[in-house]
C-alpha cells in the first residue's frame, strides 16, 4: 500500500498534471421522494433528484468513497443532469479513479428564496434531515462504501461549504470528514454588511409578509440581495410557533435588532466553534478553502476557524486558493479531497 506521503504526492502531482482532463465519467439520476420535505411550510417540490458521479466502469457493488456535495445558493444537482457524464465532477472522479475512487452525489437544496443552506428550519423544512437521514441511507443502500479511510465526506461550496460544516458539526458520527470550500461563516464579515444595506434597510412590514404568505400566493421581492437576506433569514431566524414565517433583523419601524443579529450569529460556524470546544469530534478530518480575491470574504471566516482548530486534536487544514469566490471548484474540491484521503483515521 502507498504511505500516506506518497498517496498525497500523487494525488496533488496528478492534479497539477490534469487539471482540465477530459471527463468520462458516469452518472445515475436517482430520484428521492423527499419524504422529510413532504407538508413544507413553502411548498417547495419534495420530490428531487440528486446526481451520482462515478468512475466509468465501476459497479455499484465495488467500493468508493462517497463524498456528498452540497452546491451553493440557488444551486442544485440539476444544472449537473444537464451536463450529463461531462460536468466538472467528472473532471473530479477522473483525477482518483486510478488511486482511491470516488462517488460524488449532488444534492438539490433550494427554497422559494433560493437555498436551505441545508439546515432544519420552521420557516422552510428540514433539509439536514433531508441531507443525513434520507439522502444518505439511499446513497448506502445503493452503493458499496469504501472501507478505508473517512467515509462518507460532507463536501459543499459557499452555501453549500456552510451547510457541509454545520451537518459536520452537528453530526460527528455521520460525516468523519468535511471539505469546505468559501463556507458561509464570520457572519460580522460576511453577512452584516449586506444587512446594512439601503434596500435592506428600507424592506417594509408589507414585503415580508408578501414574501411570507402561503404557497401560490406569496410575492418575493425583485432586489436579488433583499430575496437573499429574506431567504437567510428563513434559515436562521425562523419565527417560533408560527411554520414558514421568520423575524427580519429590523422592527417595522427600522430599528436594528440585536436580539435576531444574536440569532444570526448562533447559526454562525466560526462562533459556534470558538465558543465550542468540542464543535468537531477529535478524528474528524476538516478542510477548509477560501478564495484570495473572494468577493464576500468566505476566506477570512474560513482562516479564523482554522487558527482556532490548530490548537485543538482534529486534524485540519485550510488553503487559501487562487481567484475568486466561484473559481476553479473542480481542483479546489480534487485538491481537498486529496488532502482527506492522504490523512485517513
Amino acid at each position: 500500500m502507498l504511505s500516506r506521503l506518497r498517496l498525497l504526492l500523487w494525488i496533488t502531482l496528478l492534479i497539477v498534471a490534469f487539471p482540465l482532463a477530459a471527463a468520462a465519467a458516469q452518472l445515475d439520476v436517482l430520484e428521492i421522494p423527499g419524504v422529510v420535505l413532504k407538508g413544507n411550510p413553502l411548498g417547495d417540490p419534495a420530490a428531487r433528484r440528486v446526481a451520482v458521479f462515478k468512475p466509468d466502469g465501476l459497479k455499484d457493488d465495488q467500493p468508493a468513497t462517497l463524498v456528498v456535495y452540497l452546491p451553493g445558493w440557488g444551486g442544485s444537482s440539476e444544472p449537473a443532469i444537464a451536463e450529463g457524464r461531462h460536468a466538472w465532477f467528472g473532471m473530479v472522479i477522473d483525477q482518483f479513479a486510478a488511486t482511491i475512487p470516488v462517488r460524488i452525489a449532488v444534492v438539490d437544496g433550494r427554497s422559494r428564496y433560493g437555498g436551505s443552506q441545508f439546515l432544519n428550519s420552521t420557516a422552510t423544512g428540514r433539509y439536514a434531515d433531508y441531507v443525513g437521514d434520507e439522502i444518505l441511507p439511499i446513497l448506502n443502500a445503493r452503493y458499496a462504501a469504501s472501507k478505508t479511510g473517512p467515509n462518507p465526506i460532507i463536501a459543499g461550496h459557499s452555501s453549500g461549504g456552510y451547510g457541509a460544516v454545520l451537518l459536520a458539526i452537528r453530526r460527528h458520527e455521520t460525516f468523519p470528514a468535511v471539505v469546505a470550500l468559501s463556507p458561509d461563516s464570520d457572519f460580522a464579515t460576511t453577512h452584516k454588511p449586506f444587512t446594512e444595506q439601503p434596500s435592506v434597510r428600507a424592506v417594509t412590514r408589507a414585503d415580508l409578509d408578501a414574501a411570507m404568505a402561503p404557497p401560490g400566493s406569496a410575492n418575493l421581492p425583485e432586489d436579488g440581495l433583499v430575496r437573499l437576506m429574506m431567504g437567510l433569514s428563513a434559515n436562521y431566524t425562523p419565527t417560533r410557533d408560527q411554520p414558514g414565517h421568520f423575524d427580519w433583523v429590523y422592527d417595522d419601524n427600522g430599528h436594528w435588532r440585536p436580539e435576531i443579529w444574536q440569532r444570526w450569529l448562533d447559526q454562525d460556524p466560526y462562533v459556534i466553534v470558538r465558543d465550542h470546544a468540542d464543535a468537531f469530534a477529535p478524528t474528524q478530518r476538516i478542510y477548509l478553502d477560501g478564495a484570495e480575491h473572494d468577493e464576500f470574504g468566505a476566506n477570512i471566516g474560513a482562516g479564523k476557524i482554522y487558527d482556532i482548530l490548530k490548537s485543538r486534536p482534529s486534524p485540519s487544514t485550510f488553503y487559501e486558493s487562487p481567484g475568486h469566490h466561484g473559481d476553479n471548484l473542480a481542483g479546489r474540491l480534487a485538491r481537498g479531497l486529496g488532502w482527506v484521503l492522504a490523512n485517513p483515521n
